[in-house]
């Protein structure tokens, strides 16, 4: 029998450990098909992957955008270790900026030794303290301050002619969270999910606001109330020409509502019997016009059981071949129809609109941009992501990245002003960039080096907006800060308004 003394072991020596308490700065000879290369580490080096952010934070300066978001955020601590504002909405600038999904990726930027400081910040905040911070804020003082910085971002813009855009789309769960219920999911059927009710000006690729909902609300009834206060919100002279939506919206209580309310709508009809009845009737009888990219139209008026009126409605079809077919037919937004020859699909749009068939047809196909807006915003700019247990850090941090991403957008066209780029093309080639910081003296220089291919009409660019942005500074006291910010939007949407530049707002009336 073996014999154990008190030296021995209870267990077996394992696989060792890796200890991170090595010497940091000793080298490592690492082997590469290359050859043999020395590695070396300096924790102590101030150096960002985010080289080129400086350009986006001179930008939030000198349109004091940046600065009184921080200063009107409802955040209150009563403990004198916690963290500030600016540290806590500085981190979550940055952590959205660099493409992250979740609270725990906050932990790859609380060693840069660059960025942080510029924004004001002493240093990044934890991810903990992230979203400690943000179940802090009351939701209705939230509510008010986020909701007051969006409007800050576009107001001016809404005096112009404008679409408004709603839709809503769906942000699937994986955990015990607040509003995690099973509902409308066509990408994961299943799954409990979040319902993101979001409203955009169309084409600009701006989000006017957005509420969060459980999985199960899904429908416009639920989107409806925000969408009318929204409206109602703003002065005569500064609402939308009209509001798109997709088939959700063809009933009678939206239809109603709008009209009660004098606001035009254009809205999809789904494609139900008597909808298709009168497609049938149309399809041998009716003069039909050109309606654009392949499509022809005819229009007419039309009373389902339970509404009130009858309603214009127009309806749309094209010829299809015989290989798309199969493919499309899976659709339950379009209808088809034959004849010993020919097959068609069919669309039936519902408006308040008294434009020509073509123009209508047109607004209706410009709608699919905002299926776009959705896919950067959830794939690229963390909507799918930041989830807590409860529903109201949820809310206020969608309307954070809302934020954010309406800014990072107008610097963009600011930069590049005659296209959109997403965040997938924009982050590499206006923010990427290795920065190593050095001081001499009392002066600090960021050197960059980027990877990117285009990395020389890149440094053209953001020297030629820097120009812009000085300009800017040097007219500050003679212009209001609605003024300058009514030049920078002239700026980055002259290629809309064709280089004129934004009138200053209507007087309103004085209230009797």
């Amino acid at each position: 029998m073996k014999q154990y003394n008190h030296h021995s072991p209870v267990h077996p020596i394992g696989e060792l450990k890796t200890s991170f308490d090595f010497d940091q700065t000793q080298a490592v000879e690492v082997e590469t098909f290359g050859g043999k290369i020395h590695v070396e580490w300096n924790p102590q080096a101030a150096v960002t992957p985010l080289g080129q952010l400086p350009f986006f934070i001179d930008f939030l300066k000198t349109a004091e955008l940046f600065s009184p978001w921080v200063r009107d955020c409802p955040l209150e601590w009563s403990s004198s270790n916690a963290p500030d504002k600016i540290a806590v909405l500085g981190t979550l600038l940055l952590s959205v900026l660099a493409g992250h999904h979740r609270y725990s990726h906050i932990a790859t930027i609380r060693n840069d030794l660059v960025n942080p400081p510029l924004l004001g910040m002493k240093k990044a905040v934890s991810e903990d303290s992230a979203r400690r911070s943000l179940g802090r804020i009351e939701e209705e003082a939230g509510l008010r301050w986020m909701l007051a910085h969006l409007k800050r971002c576009y107001e001016p813009l809404l005096y112009e002619p404008w679409i408004l855009d709603t839709d809503v789309t769906i942000k699937p769960l994986y955990g015990h969270q607040q509003g995690a219920v099973l509902g409308y999911n066509p990408q994961k059927p299943g799954r409990p999910s979040h319902a993101y009710h979001t409203y955009f000006i169309a084409n600009v690729r701006l989000v006017l606001d957005v509420e969060v909902q459980a999985g199960n609300k899904t429908a416009s009834l639920y989107s409806r109330p925000g969408l009318i206060r929204f409206l109602e919100s703003l002065p005569s002279q500064a609402r939308p020409s009209f509001t798109r939506g997709d088939c959700a919206w063809g009933n009678e209580g939206a239809m109603k509502e709008f009209e009660e309310k004098g606001f035009d709508y254009l809205f999809k009809l789904k494609q139900s019997s008597g909808v298709k009845r009168l497609m049938e009737k149309l399809f041998r009888y009716a003069d039909w016009v050109e309606a654009g990219q392949g499509w022809e139209g005819c229009e007419s008026s039309l009373k389902l059981q339970g509404w009130t009126k009858y309603r214009r409605v127009i309806i749309l079809r094209r010829e299809i071949r015989n290989d798309i077919l199969i493919e499309e037919k899976s659709s339950k937004q379009l209808a088809f129809l034959e004849t010993s020859s020919r097959k068609y699909e069919y669309a039936v749009l519902i408006t308040s609109l008294k434009d020509e068939i073509l123009t209508i047809a047109q607004h209706y196909r410009d709608r699919a941009d905002s299926e776009n807006n959705f896919d950067e915003l959830k794939n690229q700019w963390g909507w799918c992501g930041y989830t807590t247990h409860d529903l109201k850090r949820c809310q206020i941090m969608a309307r954070v990245i809302a934020l954010i991403y309406n800014w990072w957008s107008l610097f963009v066209r600011l930069a590049i002003p005659d296209k959109h780029a997403e965040a997938i093309t924009s982050r590499p080639l206006l923010l990427e960039a290795v920065g190593k910081q050095t001081v001499h003296g009392r002066q600090r220089t960021l050197t960059l080096t980027s990877t990117h291919a285009k990395a020389k009409g890149v440094k053209q660019i953001l020297t030629a907006l820097e120009g812009f942005l000085r300009e800017i500074r040097t007219n500050a006291e003679q212009l209001s800060w609605e003024g300058q910010w009514r030049k920078i939007l002239s700026r980055v949407f002259q290629w809309f308004l064709k280089g004129r530049p934004l009138p200053a707002p209507p007087l309103l009336p004085t209230p009797a």
